[in-house]
């Protein structure tokens, strides 16, 4: 599948763009990227296979976009703004949106912010912590910076240093980007929310904290939760794409 690139405001955006029909967009979690995230698990071939274009960027500081190393640049409306210069530079006028856990945060971001541009949002392995803020980040920050993972005593932090490690990702990037999730996102803000949203979470994901309370926040929304799925293999279940296919096949 062939990586494409393009500037968004000045920073180089990997991104992937397969098969025809209405526009799916896939924004990936922390520390991943579009291949880990959806090529690997088989969600390309999913949504192709359903008639639907799928479009997937690799978030700033992740997969083979470009690295930076401020926390600044890492900021909700920033990161949104590269997934939306991306659909302006696809010529893609709406679509609906797909992500997981940092990816759900922004995809959140791209309804408040350009709610013209998104029809339908499905969150993954997002939930409270969408409203509380990253309470971990310092820590997941500080075991990216750590010489010698054995030094990290956080057991989430040290989970994401491993996954980091096992993907060659920059950790200083990794970092920096970290330290700016620990920013909420406003309740009433989430509550302002008119798109259909799916909210699909594993029954055992700690990171995520309680999806019920987001979805009670969400004006129209219905929750899945997958059984004996953490955060880190719920995206790759085959329960996720069911779910996620039939929501994106119904009426708008």
């Amino acid at each position: 599948m062939q990586v494409q690139h393009f500037s968004s405001a000045g920073v180089d955006i990997a991104f992937r763009d397969e098969g025809e029909g209405p526009p799916v967009l896939l924004v990936h979690g922390f520390a991943s990227s579009a291949r880990i995230n959806w090529v690997n698990p088989g969600w390309f071939v999913a949504l192709n296979d359903a008639g639907l274009r799928a479009v997937a960027l690799d978030n700033r500081g992740h997969g083979e976009s470009e690295k930076l190393f401020d926390t600044a640049d890492y900021a909700l409306p920033r990161m949104a703004e590269d997934a939306v210069r991306l659909l302006d530079h696809l010529g893609i006028e709406t679509a609906d949106i797909i992500g997981y856990s940092m990816g759900g945060r922004i995809a959140v971001t791209l309804a408040v912010e350009y709610p013209a541009r998104v029809r339908r949002i499905v969150l993954g392995g997002v939930g409270e912590s969408l409203v509380a803020g990253m309470r971990n980040g310092e820590a997941i920050a500080r075991a990216m910076e750590a010489a010698d993972p054995a030094d990290i005593e956080d057991e989430a932090a040290l989970g994401f240093r491993r996954f980091a490690d096992r993907n060659g990702s920059d950790r200083r990037a990794l970092a920096a980007c970290a330290r700016a999730l620990v920013t909420p996102v406003a309740p009433e803000r989430i509550a302002g929310i008119g798109q259909e949203v799916l909210v699909v979470n594993g029954s055992e994901d700690r990171i995520a904290g309680s999806a019920a309370m987001l979805t009670a926040l969400l004006r129209r929304s219905k929750l899945l939760e997958i059984p004996r799925r953490d955060h880190m293999t719920t995206v790759g279940d085959k329960a996720f794409k069911a779910a996620a296919l039939e929501f994106l096949a119904g009426p708008v």
